[in-house]
């Protein structure tokens, strides 16, 4: 049984009941057999390239189940109360019982003098949400990946954002996520005013929206980003979350700050724990901590009271600088490693590993990043940019704090440049490594674009995708095809652009019986050639003359005649009502390397 799960505070949706299967992810490991290690109970550490948690630990999930928030620490300090409150240890050391006395008399005003700070960081918060926080009301159409040529139905959904500078509104990608049409509102306004995304990064569950009508911007103010908060610092989210349609704040403190599983993007970035309730409508809302934003609210733990989590401004500037440098989203960088801790002593040794050396062991390298030709299986990494990594594969981070290395990783800018440490055969070494996004063969989600297919006599092929899986229902991982699901998990990109192609299903026809079991199979070669991705298995059919064959997983093989095959692909797309036999972007590329094919002869 699976244990708590954390949830995005979704979007309110005006179709809740019949939630989408989209809105809930089991994420896995593209950073290599996460998913197998953990299921196994071993938990080895993994190197950041948009790593996924497992399936067995507290999951995230897009509802919000959190009733209202339970603020047990009201009366603790956020480190500027003037005087010392209750919560911290005795800043005045008494020694008389008169003075004792005195002081209790005292604390009556104490905790008024705290009640009065805690009220006018409140009220400050809502002064700056006034004039700068908006109600996102986003019309989303989902693709069908069952039957990839059609959509599913149209739903309205609500959210949170917040204005900028640069005349921008920040927000949840998963706000936004399908969008076909979206619209802003200011609070006290009764005015929608029609909005564009400009940028959307799934991976960090960011996205920027713009307004072109300059009215919208009129008595408008934008906020300003501060830093990380201390532990027990205090903070109020503001948003529009369900329950009304006014803006609401909520005050919490921070609770802990480490490396969290977004479960939109199914990515491993840092997050902000808070105890401040964060319900469904909450999502894109800023976390202010006195006048600036702490962070951007996004998810909750269901089955736990009040633990919300906000992305840390560190995640925000680093999308934001982004889209402003490359004018697009550009993701955050990997090393492509998979390692292990390296907390047993037995095998520290049989590394030579020395008593006073840290790090963590390499496992298996990603073969599209640049540590594949510079790394090896069994290297210790003992330092990135001069960070020692400790057996646990933690840095230090900020007063007695620690977090995983996978943080320094991500926070580099693509194509920058990153010492590594290592010990290799007993040596120890270093290597200037080049960090860059790097996408898993299976894609781990896969929106605002529609799905790819190709069909022929009637045979529907699709690139796999987890969304495709997820169409299996809440509990995937046991109810989609094992090989596929497996595949998924733990298979790499042996190349750039490549992908899993699979026969996903037969619409039956005379041409194809026989062949209906074979569905749900990889396809490895057409006519003897080992396919890259689906537009080259497109290519090789095209080019086929008296038969085309298909070779499968499992040794299975499929043979068609070319020309009646392309006859009953015609009568197979008008029995089913398929507008086309490939997808849009199919058509696309075929066009262009047609044109270009032309051009050079």
């Amino acid at each position: 049984m699976l244990g708590p799960t954390l949830r995005t505070a979704r979007r309110i949706s005006s179709s809740s009941s019949s939630k989408s299967l989209k809105d809930r992810y089991f994420p896995l490991a593209s950073s290599l057999a996460a998913a197998i290690n953990i299921r196994a109970n071993a938990f080895p550490y993994f190197s950041h390239s948009a790593s996924h948690s497992s399936l067995n630990s507290p999951t995230l999930d897009h509802c919000c189940n959190n009733g209202e928030s339970h603020l047990n620490q009201e009366h603790l300090c956020n480190g500027n109360d003037p005087l010392p409150c209750s919560s911290h240890k005795p800043l005045l050391i008494t020694r008389t019982t008169s003075r004792r006395r005195s002081i209790h008399g005292l604390q009556p005003h104490l905790n008024s003098i705290k009640s009065k700070t805690f009220t006018t960081d409140t009220f400050s918060a809502i002064e700056l949400a006034l004039d700068s926080v908006v109600k996102v009301f986003t019309v989303s159409c989902s693709p069908n990946y069952i039957l990839p040529w059609q959509n599913k139905s149209q739903r309205e959904t609500m959210g949170s954002g917040f204005i900028i500078s640069g005349k921008k509104i920040l927000t949840n990608a998963h706000v936004i996520a399908d969008h076909t049409f979206v619209l802003v509102r200011k609070h006290g306004s009764p005015t929608k005013y029609r909005a564009k995304v400009q940028a959307v990064g799934h991976e960090c569950d960011l996205a920027i929206l713009v307004v072109d009508n300059e009215e919208f911007w009129e008595d408008t103010n934008c906020l300003e980003f501060g830093d990380i908060p201390i532990l027990q610092e205090t903070v109020a989210v503001v948003g529009y979350p369900q329950g009304g349609d006014n803006i609401s704040v909520t005050k919490g403190v921070v609770s802990r700050i480490e490396l969290t599983q977004y479960v939109h993007g199914a990515s491993q970035l840092m997050a902000i724990q808070i105890d401040a309730a964060i319900n469904p409508g909450n999502s894109g809302g800023p976390a202010i901590m006195g006048n600036k934003v702490a962070g951007v609210a996004f998810q909750n733990l269901s089955g736990a009271e009040n633990i919300g989590y906000i992305i840390p401004v560190p995640v925000i500037r680093h999308f934001i600088s982004g889209v402003e440098e490359s004018g697009k989203y550009v993701g955050f960088c990997s090393l492509g490693l998979a390692c292990q801790i390296t907390e047993n002593v037995q095998l520290r040794n049989h590394f030579k590993m020395g008593p006073e050396m840290t790090g963590v062991l390499v496992n298996k390298i990603n073969p599209l990043s640049d540590a594949y030709d510079i790394m090896k299986k069994d290297d210790i990494i003992l330092a990135f940019d001069g960070e020692p990594i400790a057996n646990d594969g933690t840095v230090s981070f900020r007063n007695r704090e620690r977090i995983t290395f996978d943080h320094l990783v991500s926070m580099k800018k693509p194509n920058e440049k990153s010492v590594i440490k290592i010990l290799r055969n007993g040596e120890v070494c270093e290597l200037s490594i080049t960090l860059r996004p790097l996408q898993p063969l299976v894609p781990v989600h896969q929106f605002d674009k529609l799905p790819s297919y190709y069909i022929f006599a009637g045979l529907v092929f699709i690139p796999l995708t987890q969304p495709y899986l997820h169409e299996y229902g809440e509990d995937w991982y046991n109810t989609s095809p094992r090989r596929l699901c497996e595949r998924a998990l733990r298979e790499l990109p042996k190349k750039p652009g490549e992908q899993f192609v699979i026969l996903s299903q037969v619409l039956m026809d005379d041409i194809n019986a026989g062949y209906e079991r074979l569905a749900e199979l990889q396809v490895k070669k057409v006519n003897g050639v080992e396919i890259d991705n689906l537009k080259h298995l497109c290519q090789l059919v095209d080019k086929s003359e008296d038969s085309v064959r298909f070779d499968l997983d499992d040794d299975r093989v499929i043979v068609l005649n070319f020309e009646m095959a392309k006859i009953a692909t015609s009568r197979i797309l008008k029995r089913h009502r398929i507008p086309s036999a490939l997808s849009h972007d199919l058509i696309e590329d075929l066009n262009f390397h047609n044109s270009e094919l032309s051009s050079s002869s």
